[in-house]
């Protein structure tokens, strides 16, 4: 029997990131995959794929709407699905590549198959045909992801009804798509299809969309994707969903409790994910999940069993590859006798749409909650220069400090680059920077980044210079 000081079971954006990090602590490593290619969801069937199909339908929309305020005048462009198809494929292809050459540079032994405990020690491996063999490990993380969950009444006959996963795949652009859902996934697939021509309708049981980040955002967003034509029915609630050739029938009720029907002929459902604990064999290492089918933990990541650590999606906390990383590196570094650690309130959210949104720290709603006394600042990416420049002029910055001490208590923007903007509030808030110290510092200009010097300057009192 093959031993190891660390198995990981699963390759995600968590697990292979253990995996390497164990290895560059000097243990020696196996991680076990039960797909032919690594990277988990993120990379196969999340983050990388839904990312390319976005930036391949953003430049079909400009080259069909913007191009020619820029005085490129170009032939009416058509949209080839295939080809957009085919490239996400390659991408996500060199993309799962690059993860088993990182595997190989840090010796890491990769197994291919199914990872079940035998024991809290001891981990079986089945591989498609049937044969397995058994390693045995000091210590274990489970990094076996989530899958995308769905409503008890639905059908998901992955044709018409459909999961995120065949939203990737799709032979031809939807007529008309309804998202139920109006979280990350199902705003951001439904962008992708709108781009391409497709009529779009969400329906969200909430009364907001993105309804886990700040309020403003929520508005601002809802307001700019209805004048990209994307249509929203909030506070309504799906009742069920019937298939009947080609259309799909959606039947719901809205706040009002009064019956509400759409028909489309693609139906997608983005209703959350939930975590993936089938066939781990967790009763066999007397591991414990809790009341939602997560792996329970403590502070340290570390499982009821004490040689055995979990992370990523299948343990508490937001669903989200950089989250999933940083457990990996943390429980990496604890079972090397380091001493690291999270702080979960600076794991920045983004949503892919465009204009971008992303958000970090506490948000205005919950600031009241609790009873803080804050200030708010903000300001308008149509005030900026470089906004007017390249015509990305919705969305804003808002930048949220303590009343009493001006230190940064949360940072929630809407714009262009605004996944990339967001980096500079969680290094600022890492280092419990204020309003001012963002407010003092130079910004390159023309540059997108101005707005959140300009939303620091309006937080410390209403300075900002620009508007």
């Amino acid at each position: 029997m093959s031993q190891f000081d660390v198995a990981v079971i699963g390759s995600g954006p968590g697990g292979y990131v253990a995996a390497i990090r164990c290895a560059q602590l000097g243990l020696k490593t196996a991680i076990i995959e039960k797909y032919p290619t690594m990277g988990g969801t993120c990379l196969n069937v999340g983050c990388i794929p839904s990312k390319a199909l976005l930036d391949s339908s953003e430049h079909f929309e400009n080259a069909k709407h913007n191009f020619a305020d820029h005085g490129i005048i170009i032939d009416e462009p058509k949209a080839d699905l295939a080809r957009m198809v085919a490239r996400k494929n390659e991408v996500v292809d060199q993309t799962t590549k690059g993860i088993q050459f990182l595997m190989d540079k840090n010796k890491i032994t990769v197994f291919e198959g199914v990872g079940s405990f035998e024991s809290a020690t001891q981990v079986k491996i089945t591989k498609a045909d049937g044969a397995s063999e058994t390693i045995d490990a000091k210590y274990t993380i489970i990094a076996t992801g989530s899958k995308p969950s769905n409503l008890p009444f639905i059908n998901l006959d992955k044709e018409r009804i459909i999961t995120s996963t065949e939203a990737l795949n799709l032979t031809e652009i939807p007529k008309h798509l309804i998202v139920i859902g109006g979280g990350v996934i199902g705003l951001e697939l439904g962008s992708v299809y709108k781009r391409l021509g497709a009529e779009v309708t969400v329906v969200e049981f909430m009364d907001k969309i993105i309804p886990t980040m700040d309020g403003a955002l929520s508005k601002e967003l809802n307001k700019v994707l209805r004048k990209q034509g994307m249509r929203f029915n909030l506070s309504t609630g799906v009742q069920s969903v019937e298939r009947n050739g080609d259309t799909v029938t959606v039947t719901a009720k809205d706040k009002k409790g009064e019956e509400v029907v759409f028909k489309g002929d693609y139906v997608l459902v983005s209703v959350g994910r939930k975590p993936y604990t089938e066939g781990l064999g967790l009763e066999k290492a007397g591991v414990e999940l809790n009341e939602r089918g997560m792996v329970k933990t403590n502070e340290h990541l570390q499982t009821n069993v004490s040689n055995i650590y979990a992370i990523g999606d299948v343990v508490a906390g937001a669903m989200l590859a950089h989250k999933a990383s940083e457990e990996g590196t943390m429980v990496a570094e604890i079972i090397a006798g380091e001493k690291p650690h999270i702080n979960y309130n600076l794991i920045p959210g983004v949503v892919y749409t465009w204009p971008e949104v992303a958000s970090v720290g506490k948000t205005e709603e919950q600031l009241k909650a609790d009873g803080v006394a804050i200030k708010t600042g903000s300001f308008p990416m149509r005030a900026l220069g470089r906004s007017r420049a390249s015509g990305d002029v919705d969305g804003f910055v808002k930048i949220i400090t303590d009343e009493k001490t001006d230190e940064i208590l949360g940072v929630h923007m809407i714009g262009a680059r605004a996944a990339d903007l967001i980096a500079e509030a969680v290094v600022a808030m890492e280092y419990r920077a204020s309003a001012e110290d963002i407010a003092r510092m130079s910004h390159a200009h023309p540059t997108y980044a101005e707005a959140v010097k300009e939303a620091a300057l309006d937080a410390t009192g209403k300075r900002a210079l620009h508007f």
